[in-house]
């Protein structure tokens, strides 16, 4: 196994797919996605309390109807709060809604891309690997069928870095899925940008043993389908322990 592998892994952002996301329409009104950026920015500090509405509407150009409906929708993700007399504040980062495609999304566009994947790896370890297991005393003919055709996706577009990640992702969720338990296999789709753009970052520190990272997600295919909960489990454990480490090659500064 490689090793040292997350220098430089702080600095940079996670880029493109999370770009996509946005240019696709992923944020849901451009005051909305200001205030919110600048909130996950720190422009507007946990706990300090926004500038009056007078000051707010001026600095962004929108009405009072406009504003107000923005601060409803940053509450509802838990960014904001507002009290009578007081105003609106700016919550503590605990009560932030980070499910929230939105939150999520700004997160993905200004904190570093290592932090973001570290954080998101120890979540995966807690579910993934436990998953793999359950899945393979859970799957069904059908399950199989579809983590095969995701994993075939995934070798034929392997030179094809945006149709990889997909099918990547795609795997994964045919594994959460394989578990039959709506809970886990919702799991996917809350953080589906996040793991988009990790994916993204993985295989490119994968490049030169990208071979190898195939073949290990074939494996953990074939041990769901052999009904072989321990293997796919340590397997996926592994795999997600790997990856990370590609992470870390991807963010390495290159010289020249």
């Amino acid at each position: 196994m490689r090793t040292g592998r997350n220098r430089g892994a702080s600095g940079r952002r996670l880029g493109s797919v999370s770009a996509q996301l946005f240019e696709q329409g992923t944020l849901q009104s451009p005051l909305v996605d200001a205030i919110g950026m600048a909130i996950v920015q720190g422009r507007f500090a946990a706990g300090e309390r926004l500038p009056n509405e007078g000051v707010m509407r001026e600095r962004y150009g929108v009405s009072r109807t406009a504003l107000r409906e923005a601060y409803s929708k940053l509450t509802a993700k838990g960014l904001v709060v507002a009290r009578p007399k007081v105003g609106t504040s700016v919550r503590e980062r605990q009560h932030w809604n980070m499910l929230d495609e939105h939150v999520l999304s700004w997160h993905l566009q200004t904190v570093p891309a290592g932090e973001i994947a570290s954080d998101l790896n120890r979540l995966r370890q807690m579910i993934e690997p436990a998953a793999a297991e359950l899945a393979a005393s859970t799957r069904t003919e059908t399950d199989i069928e579809r983590l095969y055709e995701a994993f075939d996706r995934m070798r034929r577009d392997a030179s094809e870095q945006n149709l990889l990640v997909e099918a990547d992702f795609a795997f994964h969720v045919a594994i959460l899925a394989a578990t039959h338990n709506p809970f886990i296999s919702g799991f996917s789709a809350l953080i589906r940008a996040a793991m988009l753009s990790v994916f993204e970052l993985s295989w490119r520190g994968a490049e030169v043993i990208k071979e190898y990272r195939l073949e290990q997600h074939r494996l953990v295919a074939d041990a769901i389908r052999d009904q072989a909960p321990e293997r796919a489990r340590d397997l996926m454990k592994q795999l997600l322990d790997d990856s990370i480490e590609d992470v870390g090659e991807a963010l390495v500064p290159r010289k020249g």
